[in-house]
């Protein structure tokens, strides 16, 4: 019989631990997309059911089956991602969807950009009465309908918005900072020394404010950001911040997320769906026609803020496993 020596023997302890640990990872992998491939469909299915008239998932029709069937084509795409010959690790699965997040960001950010611009210009040419002499009678009385705006001047920016997000590299928050900054002082210069005060320049604040802080959420959760109470994690070693931070990404972020997407979109009358449908203003004459849209901030919040989460968990179970790669937090203000 052929006896190891203690070098062999512990290699061959650290090949079987792996090989042990193995099994969860594709669990936590598994879980993880399958999760994602869920949130995708839902979302799809929420679109086509609300916007498109679809009868939604359900056993019905052939519509309503196969958008039941969405579900299933998409957890299984996700196995087959997972279980694909080379599929990568833990911490390179979590860089690609914290990347892909980044874009969504990215995306969002220039969208409320985009949209407060355009949309402040033409409610200072509507309030100040120039909005007719250069675009006719019609076009601005159709500028003065929720429905035209929202459809036919903010979903092309937002569109547009896209090819902005693929080129661009920078999630663009200490500029979207300093535009409610900017916008909060042209306020005040209007209000103490021009005497010129306008509904639709609150709004903008207000606009660009709430997606300052909603869609910078996933940004600083990457970064460590959030305040966190530390009782007992400072003292955690790597294995059981990881545990923590895997068991908190779970139980409290993931459950977090869907609970906002279900009640926000669940039906036609739910706190994100029914506002955007409408595409419902503020009451105040001559104002954004946003308001809509910060409803589906909170859509915004949740999906992204699920998409971290998932990132989070993937990278918190490399660092339980003690894989290298980790990135190195010490700097970044976390109280």
């Amino acid at each position: 019989m052929t006896s190891l020596n203690p070098v062999q023997g512990a290699a061959t302890d650290d090949v079987r631990a792996l090989e042990t640990r193995t099994g969860g990872v594709l669990a936590i992998r598994l879980f993880g997309w399958i999760n994602l491939a869920v949130m995708a469909a839902f979302l799809i299915n929420n679109y086509l059911t609300y916007w498109l008239g679809f009868p939604g998932p359900g056993t019905g029709s052939v519509a309503a089956q196969m958008q039941l069937g969405l579900y299933a084509v998409l957890g299984l795409l996700a196995v087959a991602y997972v279980l694909r010959p080379g599929a990568p690790g833990l911490r390179p699965d979590s860089e690609r969807i914290s990347n892909f997040n980044a874009f969504l960001i990215r995306w969002a950010f220039w969208s409320v950009v985009i949209v407060g611009v355009v949309d402040t210009t033409i409610s200072f040419l509507r309030v100040e009465g120039m909005l007719e002499a250069l675009l006719g009678s019609q076009l601005t009385s159709d500028l003065g309908r929720p429905q035209f705006r929202g459809g036919y001047v903010h979903m092309p920016l937002i569109a547009f918005s896209i090819l902005l997000a693929a080129v661009t590299r920078t999630l663009g928050f200490f500029w979207l900072a300093l535009l409610v900054v900017v916008s909060q002082l042209l306020i005040v210069l209007g209000r103490f020394v021009f005497s010129y005060e306008q509904a639709f320049l609150s709004d903008l604040v207000r606009f660009w404010y709430a997606a300052l802080f909603l869609f910078a959420s996933a940004y600083t959760l990457l970064e460590e950001g959030h305040v966190r109470v530390d009782v007992l994690y400072a003292s955690f070693g790597q294995s059981a911040k990881g545990f923590a931070n895997a068991f908190g990404a779970i139980a409290f972020g993931m459950v977090f997320c869907w609970t906002i997407l279900y009640f926000g979109l669940g039906s036609k009358q739910s706190i994100i769906n029914s506002p955007m449908l409408a595409y419902e203003t503020t009451q105040a004459g001559f104002g954004l026609y946003v308001k809509y849209l910060m409803a589906g901030f909170l859509g915004v919040f949740a999906v992204t803020m699920m998409i971290q989460f998932v990132s989070y968990l993937f990278a918190a179970v490399a660092d339980m496993r003690g894989e290298p790669g980790g990135r190195d937090l010490s700097g970044s203000i976390k109280h």
